[in-house]
Formats: structure tokens, C-alpha cells, sequence
């Protein structure tokens, strides 16, 4: 559709260039004859360019024929070369088309070929190289055809076989020529024969890795090794021994150079084989016993770690075993190496295990360290921080004996087995622990009860001390106005908190009146009007202990009376009225406490200090 539009817009611009030369030539004036002369020029020159473009074209396709023709002709040769199927070009592909596809496909089978050929080439090199190391024929393949791909698959494998086969004998052969090189040195042998020659002054890559050769070095092998054998028939079974301590002990090859004079050939002696042999057991004897103490302590450590049972630590019976002996050694490796792999089956739950021990360790101190009455004597926060440390851990301790229950049951019906620590269950294992945790405490808890009720007691028979330590004096000078002050209270010298002891010797009671009241010393400065109810309302308890005080002196004693030391007959007649007057002034004082509150004691402290005194 389009060309015929061009061909149309062709005429068109055809017919206007004719018919603007028809108006140039009638505006110029020119004949009609001479008008029809300059037409048939034009027509004439259009014509000779159409023709010359027509002609060019026709050889364009007659060019592009040829191509196609050629293309098919050397892409047939080269797909039988390369042995593929024939390219088969679209059907209905334009000649220009089909050209392209035709030379391109070529193009791609050329330098398929060439890389065909050049590899071939190399291979061939290869497997000329092998053939000459190894003195075998080169592999049979035609070398004036393009190999086919299977063909070069399987070069290649040979050539890789022939390269494995290569390192196998260069490996035989310098493991040969060492045992060879050594069988000589032992023999004081020299290299004698030509072949002898090559295998040991030679260059190694020069020499034929051919079967015969290789054959030829086995032989030459066994020669030697059957006269060193000839050679050692008097000491062989010694060098059999040092040569199996050697291994055994580990010894490195410069420690078995030192005696490798005497271990080869002629020049071994069976005096000092016999001496060396000797050295060699006493060094077992020393470095087994040494592997065996050292395999047992790596033993416990494993069983600590995979918290065994004693039973089951005393079952591995060896391990009590003194003496020394390849068995014994040997029994110890099989055991450790089973303890390693049971730890590592189970590791994951042996650390959790651990980690429990730990903490419920740590925990245990905590909780001792709270009991500790010293604890409070402890500076920069500490007791704090472990109470926070102690409450984390009672929280903490629940939730991982939880979580390794879980692990444990999904273990045991995975292995269908029991986990055990130290011999029993380990969920059995933390009650046990936690039960016997409590058991403790309340083992504690009942010798905290009986050591109070046993003080009770003491303090019902022979009276009680006071725990309040009293305010320390200082010993200076008495200044004027403390005279002044302490003048209305006669203070004793003697020594704060003395006891009351009977003319036995038996401690009764400690004095209150070591020290004079507080409100004795000082002035009190209160604001606050004093409190004459409480005294009022006191004054038949304050009676009361005044008749009570009266009956347990025998008579009235001032405060101010210095201290002294009181017997039991002073106090009571009998000891039994004695104990009976001292629980009701025990009893009277607490009550007293709850009753008037701590104002009120404080300023009655001196009448109760009198009381008690009396």
C-alpha cells in the first residue's frame, strides 16, 4: 500500500517538474519543436537513470543468490565435519534474511571447529608427554577429522586417567626409592647396578615411570629388605621392642636419631639394643603411669561435668587400678573417649544442669549470708544488693528447672532412655535439694527456738543483762560545771553494768545504778508541761514496786547509794523466793513498758532503776 503511494507521489512529482518546464519554455518563447526535443531529452534522462537503478538492484539479488548458495554449501560441510544436523532456515525469511542467518550459523560451526581442532591439538601434546613418561602408545584417534564431542569427552578422560595413573607411580616410586635409600643406608650398601644408579643418583623427573620399572623398583625392594632382614636375624626382636616403645611413647625422630647408629644393619649390637630396651620400659613405665594419672584427671572432670553418681564412678573399676600396664592404659582411652561422646550427646542439657548448680549454690550463700548477724555491719550497699540478688534468683531457679524438664522429657522419649544426675532423676535431684534446703532451715529455726528458750531460762534463774550498749564517757578532766551538775548525784567509780554475785561466786544480776539516769545529768529544757496524769494514775504501781523493792533489800536505798555488789542472802532468804521476785519485777517491767509509753518511762527511769536496784 505504501509503495503504491510512493510510486504514485513519483509520477505526480514527475508530471509537475514536465509541466513547470512546459511554462519556463512557453514564458521564455521557445518553438514547440524545440520544446519537444528538450522533453525527449528529459524523458531520456530519467529513463538511463531508472535502467542504471534497476541494473544495480539486479545485481544486488544476483550477489545475495550467490551468498545464500555458498553459505549452504559450506555450512553442509562443516555440520558433516562437526557432525550436527543441517541448519534449516524459516521458510518464508527474505533473501536478505536468510543471507544473515546463513552467515551467522556459519560464522558459529567455523569457530565451533576451530575450538575443536585446537583442543585436540592439546590433548594430543598431553598424551604425547604421558606416553613419554610412562612408555605407553599414544591414544588412537584421527587427527585429520574435526573430533566430535564425544570424542573429545572421552580424550580428555583418558588424558585425566593418564594424569591420575602418572601421580600413582611418581607416588609408588618415591615411597620406593626413601624404603630403598633406607634399606641401603642400614646395609651400607652403594647403588651398583645401572638401574641402581638411576633410581638413586639420577634426577627424579628424569626417570620412566614405566610398569617394568615399577616392577623393577618392588624387586629391588625386597632384595634389600629380605638381606636387611638376613642382617638383624640376631637383633630383630629386640629392634621390634624399641621400635613398638618408640611408637608408643611417642618418641620424635630426632630422639630416635641418637640411637640410630645402633639400630641398622651391621653396626647394631645386641648389648646396647638390650641397654637401650631397658631405658625404653623404665620411660613406659614413668610416662604410662603419667598418661593414666593425667587420663584420670581429665576422667573426674568428665564426670563432674556429667554429674555421675559415686556408684556409677566406681563402676569404671580400672580407674582404682595401681598398676600400670598397656591394658590398664588402654581401658582408660576407651573410657574417656565413651565419657567425651556421652558429654557431647548431652551437652546442651549438661549446661543446663550447670547452670542450675550454680545458681542454686549461689543462692544457698546468699541465704546463708542472710542469716548472718555480721551482715549488717557491711558497708556501701551490699546487703541490698544481695537481698535483690537473692529474690532474682528464687524467681529464677522455678523457671529453669521448668524449662529443662521440658528438655529432658523430649530428650528421654527421643532416646527412650532416663537422664539422670548423679544416679537419680534430675526433677528428683531439685526436690530433693530444695527439700533438703528446707530441712535445714528449720533444723536452724528450732536451735534458734531452744538457744531463747535456754537464755529465758538463764535469765529466769540468774537475771538478765542488758544488751543496750551504754553511752562511752570520755576519761578527760572533770571541768567545774560538770562538778556542778553531777554534785546533786553521787556517782560511783567503779565499773559500769558490775553484777550482783552471791558469796559463791554466782552471777545473779547486773546493776542498773553503774550509771546515774540521764535525767539525773541534765537539766531537761522540754517546753512541754510535764504529763501529772500518768504519774497519778502510776502512783499505785509506783507503791507497789516501792513495797516490792523494800522487801528485797530489807530497807529503803537511796538512788544516789554507790554502786556495789549484792549477795543472794541479801536479796531473798531462799533461792526459790529469789526467782520468784525477779519474774514478778521481770513481768511488772513489760508490762510497765506497754502501759505509760516511752515519755513516760523516761522520766519514771529513775524510780524503776531504784526499784530494781533495791
Amino acid at each position: 500500500m505504501r509503495d503504491e503511494i510512493l510510486a504514485t507521489e513519483s509520477v505526480a512529482c514527475l508530471n509537475g517538474a514536465l509541466s513547470h518546464l512546459q511554462n519556463i519554455w512557453e514564458e521564455i518563447g521557445i518553438p514547440e519543436d524545440q520544446r519537444l526535443q528538450r522533453t525527449e531529452v528529459v524523458k531520456k534522462h530519467i529513463k538511463d537513470l531508472l535502467d542504471m537503478m534497476i541494473a544495480e538492484e539486479e545485481h544486488l539479488r544476483e550477489r545475495l543468490k550467490k551468498s545464500i548458495d555458498m553459505c549452504h554449501s559450506e555450512l553442509d560441510t562443516v555440520c558433516q565435519e562437526l557432525n550436527v544436523t543441517p541448519f534449516k532456515p524459516v521458510h518464508d525469511s527474505t533473501m536478505l534474511q536468510l543471507e544473515k542467518e546463513l552467515r551467522t550459523q556459519l560464522e558459529v560451526l567455523i569457530k565451533e571447529k576451530k575450538e575443536r581442532l585446537q583442543e585436540l591439538k592439546c590433548l594430543r601434546e598431553k598424551d604425547e608427554d604421558f606416553c613419554d613418561i610412562l612408555c605407553i602408545t599414544p591414544y588412537s584417534i584421527d587427527t585429520d577429522f574435526v573430533p566430535s564431542i564425544n570424542q573429545l569427552d572421552a580424550y580428555r578422560q583418558y588424558i585425566a586417567s593418564l594424569n591420575e595413573e602418572k601421580e600413582r607411580r611418581w607416588a609408588e616410586f618415591v615411597n620406593i626409592k626413601k624404603q630403598i635409600i633406607i634399606c641401603m643406608d642400614e646395609l651400607d650398601q652403594l647403588p651398583e647396578t645401572s638401574f641402581e644408579k638411576d633410581v638413586i643418583c639420577e634426577d627424579e623427573e628424569a626417570f620412566c615411570l614405566s610398569n617394568e620399572n615399577i616392577l623393577g623398583l618392588n624387586t629391588l625392594l625386597q632384595q634389600l629388605e629380605i638381606r636387611r632382614a638376613q642382617n638383624e636375624a640376631k637383633s630383630s626382636e629386640l629392634r621390634d621392642q624399641i621400635v613398638n616403645l618408640w611408637n608408643r611413647l611417642q618418641f620424635s625422630q630426632e630422639e630416635r636419631d641418637v640411637f640410630a647408629v645402633h639400630m641398622t644393619g651391621s653396626r647394631a649390637t645386641t648389648m646396647r639394643l638390650q641397654t637401650e630396651l631397658v631405658r625404653l620400659e623404665e620411660l613406659k613405665l614413668q610416662n604410662m603411669k603419667n598418661v593414666i594419672e593425667a587420663i584420670r584427671q581429665e576422667m573426674t572432670f568428665y564426670w563432674e561435668k556429667c554429674f555421675l553418681s559415686t556408684e556409677q564412678r566406681q563402676a569404671f573399676a580400672p580407674y582404682y587400678d595401681e598398676d600400670c600396664s598397656e591394658d590398664l592404659l588402654q581401658l582408660h582411652e576407651l573410657e574417656i573417649n565413651r565419657l567425651k561422646k556421652y558429654y557431647q550427646t548431652h551437652q546442651e542439657l549438661f549446661e543446663g544442669v550447670c547452670k542450675w548448680e550454680e545458681n542454686w549454690k549461689l543462692y544457698l550463700a546468699l541465704e546463708n549470708k542472710a542469716s548472718d548477724p555480721n551482715r549488717f555491719t557491711n558497708r556501701g550497699g551490699n546487703l541490698l544488693k544481695e537481698e535483690k540478688q537473692r529474690t532474682k534468683l528464687y524467681k529464677m531457679l522455678p523457671k529453669l528447672e521448668e524449662e529443662l524438664k521440658v528438655q529432658i522429657d523430649a530428650w528421654e522419649q527421643a532416646n527412650g532412655s532416663q537422664f539422670q544426675v548423679n544416679g537419680q532423676n534430675f526433677i528428683a535431684y531439685v526436690e530433693e535439694q530444695w527439700e533438703l534446703h528446707r530441712m535445714e532451715k528449720e533444723r536452724e529455726k528450732q536451735d534458734r527456738q531452744l538457744k531463747k528458750n535456754k537464755q529465758i531460762e538463764e535469765e529466769m534463774l540468774y537475771g538478765s543483762s542488758s544488751k543496750t550498749p551504754s553511752k562511752r564517757r570520755f576519761n578527760g578532766p572533770n571541768t567545774p560545771g560538770k562538778v556542778r551538775k553531777l554534785n546533786g548525784t553521787s556517782i560511783s567509780s567503779a565499773t559500769p553494768n558490775s553484777t550482783l554475785r552471791s558469796t559463791f561466786a554466782v552471777s545473779v544480776c547486773r546493776s542498773p545504778i553503774s550509771r546515774p539516769p540521764l535525767s539525773g545529768c541534765k537539766v531537761s529544757h522540754s517546753t512541754k508541761p510535764p504529763r501529772f496524769g500518768l504519774n497519778e494514775r502510776n502512783k499505785e504501781n509506783v507503791s507497789h514496786l516501792n513495797g516490792i523493792g523494800m522487801a528485797m533489800s530489807g530497807a529503803s536505798t537511796s538512788i544516789t547509794t554507790p554502786q556495789r555488789n549484792l549477795s543472794i542472802n541479801s536479796v531473798a532468804t531462799t533461792y526459790s523466793e529469789f526467782a520468784v521476785i525477779l519474774l514478778f519485777a521481770v513481768v511488772y517491767q513489760s508490762l510497765w513498758q506497754h502501759t505509760v509509753g516511752i515519755r513516760a518511762r523516761r522520766r519514771n527511769a529513775p524510780l524503776l532503776r531504784s526499784f530494781v536496784v533495791n
